[in-house]
């Protein structure tokens, strides 16, 4: 879909990929969804997801849980495949499903919030713009399930982060972020070899070996 200019003084719309295996039912879903709304594009597949949020780096994607292709992780493989994203855009899952793993699973994941198929057009459409402004949003007897899993999970972050020193915590963000050292460097006007370092102690004290795993370790604890 080709977007339009916005008129000056005008909210810009808020602009998603639509992910689905099912054709018909992201056409239903497009011509439900209320103004303000631009679908940039859309996606059947783990392959396609990850490649058109990549390309087209949308505000936000409603994402379905269940997906064939890639290594057969669904919602979760697409989340992971655009991990460096999540900084900008924000996933809302659309599913079928209500079933608690399904749920905790793809919020672990990274996803901003979890909605099911029998949402209105009226209600999907206040969720995308729930979601595009910072909220978390949940069908209602799914919130519960993501309470029990997550009641602990505070706690435990804020041990890990306590590890970490203030200038370590700023490069970890931005390293998660996918910022080069070069990047991190210029932006906290420090040399690339303190990057390094920094870099160094981010990785043996949180125990991961990668950036990678780092960028991974950021978005399941939402720190990106």
């Amino acid at each position: 879909m080709t977007e339009q200019p916005t008129p000056a003084g005008a909210t810009p719309p808020i602009r998603i990929v639509v992910v689905d295996d099912h054709a018909i039912f992201r056409s239903g879903l497009k011509a439900d969804l209320g103004a303000g709304i631009d679908v940039l594009g859309e996606a059947g597949t783990v392959e396609e997801a990850i490649a058109a949020v990549t390309a087209l780096r949308p505000d936000v994607v409603l994402l379905d849980v269940h997906l064939p292709g890639g290594r057969g992780g669904g919602g979760r493989e697409v989340i992971a495949g655009c991990a460096a994203l999540l900084a900008s855009t924000r996933f809302l899952a659309l599913s079928v499903s209500d079933a608690a793993e399904d749920v905790v699973s793809v919020i672990r994941a990274g996803a901003r919030g979890y909605v099911t198929k029998s949402i209105s057009g009226e209600g999907i459409t206040d969720a995308i713009r729930r979601v595009a402004g910072g909220d978390a949003v949940f069908s209602p007897r799914l919130a519960g399930f993501v309470l029990d899993a997550f009641g602990t999970a505070e706690v435990a972050v804020e041990d890990e982060l306590d590890r970490l020193s203030a200038r370590e915590l700023e490069v970890m963000r931005l390293i998660a972020r996918g910022y080069s050292y070069k990047e991190v460097a210029k932006e906290l006007f420090i040399s690339v070899k303190t990057v390094e370092t920094h870099v160094s102690a981010v990785l043996r004290k949180l125990q991961l070996s990668s950036r990678h795993e780092l960028t991974r370790w950021a978005a399941d604890r939402r720190l990106l």
